[in-house]
């Protein structure tokens, strides 16, 4: 199967990341490996459901979550719609498939004093290292910026007199967020100790290493790993959580939904609804406690 023409095609129309094309890519190669060792196929357009479902069936054999292999089956449905879409193909055999059944993830956001025990741990580290890691953990509570997209803030992307950070989201979609008090004094104070560095290596991004690199993913989880298992017993302490922290303290403070939506970056209100629920378990709570009749 030639797969260059829809990696171009995920990448410069439909503006995925090269970490997103990556793992199409391994998917579709999964898939091409089992019609060729299972069936003796190597043509697409010999490939019918039934080969499809074997895929499926082993997959599911071999131990993997149900929510991987409906992430497979994505990519070579999409796969599939290109080939519609580009005359390769006549049928789509996935058009009717139904995703197999997932569990849904509760994600157990920080509490306000987990945070707050973090903040006053960093408020006595003052190296380098230590205001870095203060404005990376006030970066993602106050503004709900993903992991990517804040290792590839770069300077340009700050207006410190607006008081604002332009983020590049995924697909290549920016989004402007406003910039707390609390955040903007930190991240002067960042940027006055970044100037003292004995090189910088990759000087157009903000968040660096001591030796002047850009920081990198698995540091950036370490960091609010390491920080927030002083606070929290929580089993999972992970960027992503003090994004869902962001999301669900302004929905509990009654911010609009749409608005939440915005800040996160979100292209469907259906992927911010995810964060109502903690703020709807807090409101029965509250009605609970609070009504005459209870």
């Amino acid at each position: 199967m030639p797969f260059q023409d829809f990696a171009d095609y995920l990448q410069l129309e439909k503006k995925y990341s090269k970490h997103t094309v990556k793992a199409y890519r391994k998917d579709l190669e999964s898939f091409l490996l089992f019609a060729s060792e299972e069936f003796e196929i190597s043509e697409i357009k010999k490939v019918n459901y039934a080969i499809i479902r074997s895929w499926i069936v082993s997959l599911v054999d071999s131990g993997i979550s149900n929510r991987t292999v409906n992430r497979k089956i994505s990519s070579l449905k999409t796969y599939f719609k290109f080939l519609l879409k580009t005359a390769q193909v006549e049928i789509n055999p996935l058009a009717k498939h139904k995703s197999l059944k997932t569990s849904k993830k509760i994600q157990i956001p920080f509490s306000e004093s987990e945070i707050d025990g973090v903040m006053q741990i960093l408020q006595t580290e003052n190296d380098f290292e230590g205001i870095r890691n203060r404005l990376v953990v006030l970066m993602f509570y106050s503004t709900g910026i993903r992991r990517a997209e804040l290792i590839n803030v770069k300077i340009a992307d700050l207006s410190m007199v607006g008081k604002t950070i332009k983020v590049l989201g995924k697909r290549n979609k920016e989004r402007i967020i406003p910039l707390l008090p609390s955040v903007m004094k930190v991240l002067e104070e960042y940027l006055k100790i970044r100037k003292h560095l004995m090189q910088v290596m990759d000087a157009e991004y903000l968040f660096l290493t001591p030796k002047g690199f850009k920081i990198y993913e698995s540091l950036v989880y370490r960091v609010i790993n390491s920080y927030f298992s002083e606070t929290s017993e929580k089993v999972k302490k992970s960027p992503h959580i003090l994004r869902h922290s962001f999301a669900t303290h302004l929905l509990n403070e009654g911010a609009d939904i749409n608005s939440v939506k915005e800040l996160l970056g979100h292209s469907s209100l259906a992927s911010t609804q995810v964060y109502t629920q903690n703020s709807i378990a807090k409101l029965k709570e509250v009605y609970k406690n609070a009504h005459p009749r209870n």
